[in-house]
């Protein structure tokens, strides 16, 4: 398709704003660019054509099934936008007086409250604009405390071999250094070399459970002792809390504090790189450093509150508060009985799917998983010649999104499918009937899968060129 530019002709023009209503402001002209903006002229109708065409040319969770494992790519129900664009959230200045927002202040004071008895933390914070960006949060409050103690020796965070690829960044942009420990064969911490990494200049933990490979570590509690035997703190990467939430909690895991992806497990928009939000949450001991402002209820009135010890703000005012109103709708649509039986509609659709591919696949580790399985495809790679790669591709042809591919990255060949508690078993049986079809192919006619997607716009782009060496203007 074309773009605006292309579709661009001189003198065009479209009336979309309203008359101004109110005196007109004059910047200094030394504020004022001296040259016209290159902008497409272009008329309402092909505007609207072309973020039509646009559209079209996307695949969402309103397009078809969505299986992108650990991205939660879960519904977002159409209340969750309604409620975020009444004019009284819409309409509200972050610099507005608190007298003015007691609404929205108590949207991000009651949010916490909710979150905190999801996950057992005593505080939250609503400013992290995403996971990656909660998670440095996060080390940021376990570095405060550590300094606040005078405990400068503490500089090494310790990272599962099978962690998101977030965690050790966030930790080195925190200021630590990482140190990388192996998961045992059936996917969980390896409880002696853990033992081994852990001294007096250990900082932290950061761990997902379940973990990478969809599976809850049985050892969590001796995991987490561990850590504080040796004065360090547990950090947990809420990524996959869809699977446990209203039946297990972080912070009786023994976990300090935790990030969340409210645009994973509380169904809010993802993807597209925004909007999202990761708040924060940590016990009492860490509350104390929390990035400022928070939200604290007195008496009838909600007032702004700066911690003691408050590491300042981690982003420009409250946080990506219209995810916030969609988070706390679905929160209260779902109640304490439904938030956990969207967990475990998460977990009993993950297992169906992989009880109907084993035999057929082969998992990266048999048994029972949670919210997510992992499938290996290095024996059919080496058969056929048919990689993981080539299997998601063409899953394209059949309109069904593909999974995460060779994540996580201890599973050659991996495929991660999590196909989330929104989805019907009509949707989930033909999701495993095109699966195996593809797997047919790939054993009878290999070629068909390695030259996928035949029925895409694009087919089979040079990625390695497009990383190297993207476009990003006209």
């Amino acid at each position: 398709m074309k773009l605006l530019f292309e579709r661009s002709s001189e003198g065009r023009k479209q009336n979309i704003l309203p008359p101004l209503t109110v005196s007109e402001y004059k910047f200094d002209d030394k504020l004022t660019r001296k040259v016209e903006p290159k902008l497409p002229e272009i008329s309402e109708v092909d505007l609207g054509r072309h973020y039509t065409e646009l559209a079209g040319e996307t695949h969402g969770v309103n397009d078809g099934f969505y299986p992108l494992g650990s991205c939660t790519m879960k519904y977002n129900p159409r209340i969750n936008e309604e409620m975020a664009a009444l004019p009284g959230f819409t309409g509200l200045h972050p610099l507005q007086d608190e007298a003015f927002s007691q609404g929205a202040m108590e949207v991000i004071w009651q949010t916490g409250e909710l979150l905190k008895e999801i996950t057992g933390m005593d505080d939250f914070t609503m400013q992290p604009a995403a996971g990656a960006h909660g998670e440095y949060t996060g080390l940021l409050l376990i570095r405060g405390y550590h300094l606040a103690k005078g405990d400068t020796q503490r500089t090494k965070i310790i990272v599962p071999d099978s962690a998101h690829g977030t965690n050790p960044a966030s930790a080195t942009m925190a200021g630590f250094s990482v140190v990388s420990i192996a998961s045992k064969e059936d996917g969980s911490v390896d409880l002696d070399a853990l033992k081994a990494a852990v001294g007096p200049d250990t900082a932290g933990l950061m761990l997902t459970n379940p973990n990478t490979l969809g599976l809850l570590d049985p050892n969590i509690l001796e995991i987490t002792s561990i850590i504080h035997e040796a004065g360090g703190l547990c950090y947990y990467d809420g990524a996959n809390l869809n699977a446990i939430m209203g039946h297990a909690r972080p912070g009786d895991m023994g976990f300090d504090c935790v990030h969340l992806n409210l645009h994973k497990t509380f169904s809010t928009p993802h993807g597209g790189g925004g909007p999202g939000s990761g708040p924060v949450g940590c016990k009492a001991n860490l509350a104390e450093f929390l990035p400022a402002p928070l939200v604290r209820k007195d008496g009838d009135t909600f007032k702004f509150f700066t911690p003691e010890k408050s590491m300042g703000r981690v982003r420009s005012f409250y946080g990506n508060f219209l995810v916030v109103v969609r988070a706390l709708t679905y929160i209260l649509t779902l109640g304490k009985e439904g938030i956990p039986e969207a967990s475990e509609g998460a977990v009993l659709n993950a297992n169906y799917m992989m009880y109907k591919l084993t035999g057929h696949y082969d998992m990266a580790v048999p048994g029972r998983c949670m919210h997510e399985f992992v499938m290996t495809l290095e024996e059919l790679k080496k058969e056929t010649g048919v990689s993981a790669m080539d299997v998601a591709k063409r899953l394209l042809d059949f309109g069904i999104h593909p999974p995460t591919m060779y994540f996580p990255l201890i599973v050659h060949e991996a495929l991660m499918v999590e196909p989330t508690e929104t989805e019907s078993k009509e949707t989930l049986d033909k999701g495993v009937e095109v699966f195996l079809k593809i797997l047919e192919e790939a054993k009878a006619s290999p070629d068909v899968v390695t030259g996928a997607p035949h029925n895409t716009i694009i087919s089979r782009p040079d990625e390695v060129k497009a990383a190297r060496e993207p476009k990003v203007r006209y």
